[in-house]
């Protein structure tokens, strides 16, 4: 008691940078649930008290939530225009993970100074494949020999030293998009592993197949479950919906029991029975219609809004560009959202304001539709999904990512602050970039970049998400 009441004098005789006060303070690493002030100084959190707090600038959150910024492991968009989408859903920390990048040095230097929010990438397999083969990939995954020929042992040895020379500059893991790589061995995608286990680097995997087809979700899982189990990689499954479709229960379940018996294992899924990918992508190769259960009028082509016809499926894929696959069940989304395993991450990417609403809806979509309305998860379970969780998943390889997720003393200052009667989102299929509504404050390093519901587009206070740079 003597201890708490001297915080509470201390608080109240300092004079901190901002003072967010009466605010409802949700921490899902302390369980904190209460009515508290929050005192942020220098960009890290200096108080959190009943007492009165003296400040610089004071933000009135009395009838608000105050929680951990979220953390999305899976965000496709790393410019400006999708920075600012991710603000406004409550966004301050989003990396590219699932893909990566093949160039670290390169990637961070090119944001450097200009994050809205903060930012970071794995080195990725399909990056270092479109390299090593030449391939005339015009987006993030191959389409030419990269996606289909099987690579040499020479090769290999070459993937591998690019995954190794990745995560020795801070890579935050390595990133695998197997499906749309198929020419890629077991073998192949082993010896990947290995160089991230060797390491201990979190590897982030899109599996090799999908639904219930054979070789279907299922056996995809198995290979990734030995490769983690051969190699210790702590492997982290992406987008369990999207992959496992009518069969994402049993790949939940399997999840499970391997985690249960101490295999270090995570996955993720975002609120949408939609998903989004490239239509040049090896995914579309001959017998798709079989394995995503959808036809040609199931897929929409992002840029109009048009569900396709076999004539402009082939017209479409001949060119290139991003589509929407309407093909995953309402009760399997409900089901992982609730889900215990599952993190939120939103797969996001928008480009010239085209694309899919999980990039700009995604966190306010759980907040508004999955614990308000339908009451599928607490409000704190679905913070803990959205913050807590996804920084532990990263801070033993990226120990920077102990001081985000979680409200409290000397954690970086990135908070936000909604109003939970209200928080929703609102970007959809036709206009996918609208801005979630109930977002009030964004803080990122302390820095507001939404103020009273606003984005400020002034400030860039993101910072670089990055492992220790090591030499090997």
């Amino acid at each position: 008691m003597i201890n708490l009441l001297l915080a509470a004098a201390l608080a109240g005789a300092q004079t901190f940078d901002i003072a967010i006060t009466g605010a409802r303070v949700i921490d899902p690493e302390s369980k904190l649930d209460a009515v508290r002030n929050i005192g942020i100084s220098s960009g890290r959190i200096s108080a959190i008290t009943n007492a009165p707090l003296q400040a610089k600038r004071t933000i009135d959150a009395k009838g608000l939530v105050a929680a951990p910024g979220f953390i999305d492991l899976h965000a496709h968009g790393q410019d400006l225009e999708n920075q600012r989408y991710q603000a406004r859903d409550g966004v301050t920390t989003a990396l590219e993970l699932e893909i990566g990048a093949y160039d670290i040095d390169a990637w961070y230097a090119e944001r450097e100074g200009k994050r809205l929010i903060h930012s970071g990438v794995s080195v990725g397999h399909p990056p270092a494949r479109i390299h090593v083969f030449n391939d005339p990939a015009k987006s993030l995954v191959p389409q030419g020999d990269g996606a289909r020929k099987a690579a040499t042992e020479e090769q290999i040895t070459v993937l591998k030293q690019a995954i190794e020379r990745g995560l020795l500059r801070g890579a935050l893991g390595a990133g695998f998009g197997i499906q749309y790589t198929p020419a890629a061995s077991r073998w192949e995608i082993l010896e990947m592993f290995r160089v991230a286990g060797r390491l201990k680097a979190p590897v982030f995997v899109h599996m090799r197949h999908m639904g219930p087809v054979e070789p279907d979700a299922m056996n995809s899982l198995e290979e990734l479950l030995a490769a983690a189990t051969v190699t210790g990689a702590p492997l982290h499954v992406v987008h369990v919906t999207s992959s496992g479709l009518a069969m994402t229960p049993k790949l939940l379940a399997t999840i499970g029991e391997a985690k249960a018996r101490g295999l270090d294992i995570t996955t993720e899924c975002y609120p949408y029975n939609a998903a989004m990918t490239e239509l040049a992508s090896a995914m579309f190769d001959p017998g798709w219609q079989k394995v995503l259960g959808i036809d040609y009028g199931g897929v929409e082509w992002a840029a109009t809004g048009e569900r396709l016809t076999q004539q402009t499926f082939e017209q479409y894929r001949k060119q290139g560009g991003m589509v929407i696959m309407h093909m995953i069940p309402d009760k399997v989304v409900e089901a992982a959202v609730a889900s215990p395993l599952t993190m939120i991450a939103s797969d996001g990417v928008i480009a010239n304001g085209k694309g899919h609403p999980r990039g700009a809806g995604t966190f306010a979509r759980v907040l508004g539709r999955y614990v308000r309305e339908s009451k599928a998860l607490s409000l704190s379970d679905a913070i803990a999904k959205m913050s807590l969780e996804p920084a532990r998943r990263l801070e033993r390889y990226a120990p920077q990512m102990k001081l985000k997720g979680r409200l409290r003393l000397g954690a970086d200052a990135d908070v936000i602050v909604f109003d939970p009667a209200r928080v929703i989102d609102r970007a959809t299929f036709r206009e996918p970039t609208l801005a979630s509504a109930g977002f009030e404050w964004v803080l990122v390093n302390g820095t507001p970049v939404v103020a009273a519901g606003k984005l400020d587009d002034s400030v860039r206070p993101g910072k670089a998400v990055r492992a220790p740079l090591r030499n090997q």
